[in-house]
């Protein structure tokens, strides 16, 4: 089923809550011994809708006029909402023993009661606004794991294998739309490769 909103997203002002920089949040994950990442189970359809604003998500069927009591994906500022209810749900734990950036988290610890003390912490702020995990995308004391598109360790990051090994399989670009996919797994990892805005001019002269 496919909702088009942007009467009604036109109609909204734009939330302009700032997401976190990416590159602050994986670098301070990076040190420590042990982590658990976790992933909030199906994103925004966590979050209740305002009595008030569900009739806004109306929409019609064969069967009846139907609307939202949780919040879907594209609504104009479904991300800020989120990130700002992750923000103050884990005020206490952000920059200490957590990091979160939407619907991904880790917790950090060097010592392992330090860690419980973390996972119980995040527990509890979890119960308290009855947001659920994604099992299957869960991981507990471990010491690496991916963290927003890269593989974060103990001793630094590492790129994503899956990223790398999709730049070695691609074929030569041959038309415009596989030049823009290409400059766009290379922008992905741009804190491994040395001077990549250099040797990309000549991807770039091509999209001109």
């Amino acid at each position: 089923m496919c909702i088009d909103f942007k009467n009604l997203n036109s109609a909204c002002p734009k939330d302009y809550y700032p997401l976190p920089d990416i590159n602050g949040k994986i670098e301070s994950v990076v040190g420590f011994w042990y982590k658990c990442f976790l992933d909030a189970y199906k994103r925004y359809y966590q979050v209740q809708m305002a009595h008030d604003n569900e009739e806004k998500t109306a929409f019609y069927t064969d069967q009846g006029t139907y609307c939202y009591t949780m919040m879907l994906f594209g609504l104009k500022s479904a991300g800020a909402t989120y990130q700002r209810l992750v923000d103050t749900a884990f005020q206490s734990q952000i920059r200490r023993n957590l990091e979160a950036y939407v619907d991904d988290m880790v917790i950090k610890g060097n010592d392992e009661m330090v860690l419980i003390v973390g996972i119980v912490k995040t527990f509890d702020n979890l119960w308290k606004i009855n947001m659920k995990l994604n099992q299957k995308k869960c991981s507990f004391r471990v010491e690496e794991g991916k963290f927003l598109g890269y593989m974060v360790t103990s001793e630094g990051i590492r790129a994503n294998l899956k990223k790398t090994k999709a730049i070695v399989d691609m074929q030569s670009p041959q038309t415009l739309r596989e030049m823009q996919s290409l400059s766009g797994k290379l922008a992905a990892l741009k804190r491994f490769l040395s001077q990549l805005a250099e040797r990309s001019l000549p991807f770039f002269d091509t999209l001109c």
